[in-house]
């Protein structure tokens, strides 16, 4: 099995802050290879092919040309020789420079080139200010891999988790590739459960400051925070409505753990479910019309649905005697949720229409997963020798990445696609 260490920090400019190492385990059967020249560019900083080539290496789909071997790297279209690269047997070539705009800002150009068929897949041009370089990066590196595979890229996203550093916890926002890695809130009480507002604006968290947990919303933009949910008891698990209007949150009085429904600015509570049990962990469907939730309602831990409008649930999940945490992919079509087997709690898949059950880690303590928003990859935290470290893996199974920082890392949650 193919095993490499990918440190970012070396593909950085000096000064630049990443705060995660990524380590790719395994790749795709047949990946596609793909030579990235450098970009010039005036400011002499790193060159965007670094950022476009560790993007596109660690989706496992792809393999890098070395092109040392080359005399002369063509940065424009007429410079271009196609047999030189049919001979490196790259089925890809990726071309570009920056050049100088007006009021300091940026002209980065590039063009996505087929070797074998000898023509241009995609051209684009930006006009970016220079701190927008590393974004524009992942944007082109997004469209290469959208021209070849099909399939949205989601480089230029970004993550949420919770690092807990002694007896500190904070909550970070960071690129998806573990770049400029941003605090949100620092505390000495535990925070958990984040989750973005579809529109990527916002998030919300459950936070222990108060000595009791409750659940705030936190703008990313102006840093701005109201409490959603500060009722008697605990206040957890939120979960947004696909239009960012609404949250599903668990309310706990004594052992009883119900789901309500609560507007985004914390006002028209509506208690959903009304068990005995505990019902908790809700989520919903991007098309509005379930809330898929975790509940022992039937004995043992499983994941069930219900609509928001009420109604009796349904159960989803009947493989296993332990399921929980239900995330449901962007498309609607599968479900991701940690399932115990022997002791062991791993992210496994159920598809929805067949309910087929694919187990996709090889960990034992696996917790919190998250789907990114082309249902690609799911990221989720997990244990390496005691201490919590994030992973991805892809919704087939055969590539994973290992996502390192310096503390103990846990609660993942991928951000939307935004423009």
């Amino acid at each position: 099995m193919l095993k490499i260490l990918l440190l970012l920090s070396l593909l950085l400019p000096v000064g630049a802050n990443a705060a995660l190492d990524i380590e790719i385990i395994g790749g795709a059967a047949q990946q596609i290879p793909i030579a990235v020249l450098p970009f010039n560019h005036p400011l002499k900083r790193d060159d965007l092919s670094q950022v476009i080539s560790a993007d596109l290496y660690r989706s496992g789909l792809f393999r890098l040309i070395e092109t040392g071997g080359v005399a002369t790297l063509p940065r424009e279209l007429a410079e271009v020789k196609y047999p030189e690269w049919t001979a490196l047997q790259a089925q890809g070539l990726v071309i570009g420079k920056v050049e100088p705009s007006a009021g300091g800002r940026l002209k980065v150009s590039f063009r996505l080139l087929d070797v074998l068929k000898q023509n241009q897949m995609a051209a684009f041009e930006y006009d970016i200010t220079p701190g927008q370089l590393r974004q524009t990066a992942h944007k082109i590196a997004d469209v290469i891999y959208q021209k070849f595979t099909g399939e949205p890229g989601v480089f230029a996203t970004r993550i949420s988790y919770v690092l807990k550093n002694g007896p500190r916890y904070t909550l970070v926002v960071a690129d998806a590739d573990g770049y400029g890695p941003q605090p949100v809130l620092s505390s000495t009480e535990p925070i958990i459960s984040p989750t973005w507002a579809p529109d990527g604006t916002k998030l919300a968290y459950v936070s222990f400051e108060k000595k009791k947990p409750i659940i705030y919303v936190q703008s990313l933009t102006s840093g701005q925070r109201t409490v959603l949910a500060n009722y008697k008891g605990n206040n957890s698990a939120p979960a947004w409505s696909p239009d960012s209007q609404r949250l599903a949150i668990v309310l706990t009085q004594g052992a009883n753990s119900q789901i309500s429904i609560i507007n985004a600015d914390g006002t028209g509570l509506q208690k959903l479910s009304r068990s005995q049990t505990i019902d908790t962990e809700p989520q919903w469907s991007p098309d509005g019309k379930w809330i898929y939730f975790s509940s022992d309602r039937g004995g043992s831990p499983q994941i069930y649905r219900m609509s928001p409008l009420g109604g009796e649930p349904q159960r989803v999940t009947f493989d296993g005697s332990y399921n929980v945490s239900p995330r449901l992919s962007p498309d609607g079509k599968q479900l991701a949720f940690i399932r115990r087997d022997g002791g062991k709690f791993q992210i496994a898949m159920q598809d929805l229409a067949n309910h087929q059950v694919q187990v996709l880690s090889d960990s034992a303590n696996d917790e919190s997963p998250s789907f990114a928003p082309n249902g690609r990859l799911i990221i989720y935290a997990t244990k390496v020798n005691g201490k919590g470290v994030l992973s991805v893996v892809s919704s087939d199974g055969k590539v994973r990445q290992r996502l390192s920082e310096g503390g103990d890392v846990r609660e993942p949650a991928w951000g939307p696609a935004v423009n």
